[in-house]
C-alpha cells in the first residue's frame, strides 16, 4: 500500500510534524514544506519530520513524547508498530518508549471505510530543553 502525496506520502510523519510544530506555536509543516514548491516533491517526510524537530529545539523545546492514532481499514497496524516507532524515534532523536502508535478501523464507514485513505491524528507534548 502507498499513498499518494507531493512529497513521499507517510501521512504519520506528517501529522506527527504537525503536532509537535504546533505544540511549540512553530508553524506548520504546509508552512515548512509547501506543496506549492517543486523542491518538495517526493521529499522524505523523515527528512522534514527532522526538520520541525530541529525547529522546535531552536526554540528551546525537547519532545517529551508523541502519540498517534491511525484510522485505516487496511493496513493492520499492529504487525508494523515497531518499525515505525523505531525509524520514526530515529528521526526525532528520541526513544522509542517515547513514541505511541495505535491503529483503528473506520468500521466500513465513510472514505476510510471504503479504503480510499486513511487519517491520522498526532498529539506531541514538549518540555522546556536543556
Amino acid at each position: 500500500m502507498h499513498l499518494a502525496g507531493h512529497s513521499d506520502g507517510d501521512a504519520v510523519a506528517h501529522a506527527i510534524t504537525d503536532a509537535v510544530l504546533g505544540a511549540a506555536n512553530a508553524g506548520d509543516i504546509g508552512e515548512m514544506f509547501s506543496d506549492r514548491d517543486p523542491a518538495n516533491k517526493g521529499k522524505d517526510s523523515l527528512d522534514m519530520l527532522r526538520a520541525a524537530v530541529d525547529r522546535v529545539r531552536d526554540r528551546g523545546f525537547a519532545i517529551s513524547n508523541v502519540d498517534v492514532t491511525i484510522i485505516a481499514e487496511r493496513p493492520r497496524v499492529s504487525s508494523h508498530r515497531e518499525l515505525m516507532k523505531a525509524r520514526l524515534a530515529g528521526a526525532m532523536g528520541i526513544t522509542t518508549e517515547q513514541i505511541s502508535i495505535k491503529g483503528k478501523t473506520n468500521e466500513g464507514m465513510g472514505w476510510i471505510g471504503r479504503a480510499e485513505g486513511i487519517a491520522c491524528i498526532a498529539v506531541a507534548m514538549l518540555a522546556a530543553g536543556e
